[in-house]
């Protein structure tokens, strides 16, 4: 079982490494934000063990840039106690928190149990999803044509993008894009999002007028078609 350690306390991640390769794990490391996601991509680690505050990405931005693509478990360790940091951190996409200092045998009975929950589930899809010549980079969060500058979208764009790509093939009914995109508050703003799909399509698909990729499902909602 590889396991990604990301914090920048050389210490820290000094002892971590030496107990869990003395238990048999495989450990790699990153010190910071945008090297815990570059480590992600490519070691393909069983479990991160992430710290929030770290420097060129926090730790928040860090788990927003994995589960763009990835469901790897993540475990996060930090001195932050404060409940409204617990969570961010959870709501942000991470599995479980343990808060610093902490008992070694704590911490490695919570391994244990991230790694059986990793075991029985599937494997992740690639950081990269093709719409027919186009290459949407979810990580770098860039969309590149075969030729030619990249396509910009907008950071509301790209999360209805997420969305959509997240559930190929699925029914997005108008409210569960309203909400995951612009919250709770907005799940009958059905305007907001007829705009936002007509945007997508003119930037992505071959021919916006027929769509071939975010399909519309009459009276319901969105479908994204690999």
């Amino acid at each position: 079982m590889k396991i990604l350690i990301a914090d920048d306390d050389p210490q820290l991640v000094r002892a971590l490494g030496v107990t869990l390769s003395a238990r048999g794990y495989a450990v790699v490391t990153a010190r910071d934000g945008r090297a815990a996601i570059d480590a992600v991509i490519t070691e393909r680690p069983d479990l991160v063990m992430l710290d929030l505050g770290m420097p060129r990405l926090d730790g928040i931005g860090v788990l927003e840039g994995i589960r763009a693509w990835s469901q790897v478990p993540v475990l996060v360790l930090s001195g932050r106690t404060d409940s409204s940091d617990k969570v961010d951190a959870l709501d942000a996409g991470a599995d479980d928190y343990v808060t610093k200092p902490f008992q070694m045998d704590e911490l490695l009975a919570r391994l244990r149990a991230l790694g059986r929950r990793r075991a029985t589930g599937g494997a992740d899809a690639a950081p990269a999803v093709r719409i027919g010549e186009l290459v949407v980079d979810l990580v770098a969060k860039q969309v590149t044509p075969p030729s030619g500058p990249a396509i910009r979208l907008t950071p509301t764009e790209w999360r209805l993008l997420e969305v959509l790509l997240a559930n190929p093939d699925r029914l997005m009914t108008r409210e569960m894009l309203l909400t995951e995109v612009w919250g709770p508050s907005h799940g009958t703003d059905s305007g907001y999002l007829r705009l936002y799909v007509a945007q997508l399509r003119r930037k992505l698909e071959p021919d916006p007028s027929s769509p071939r990729y975010i399909v519309t499902e009459s009276g319901m909602g969105y479908r994204f078609t690999p």
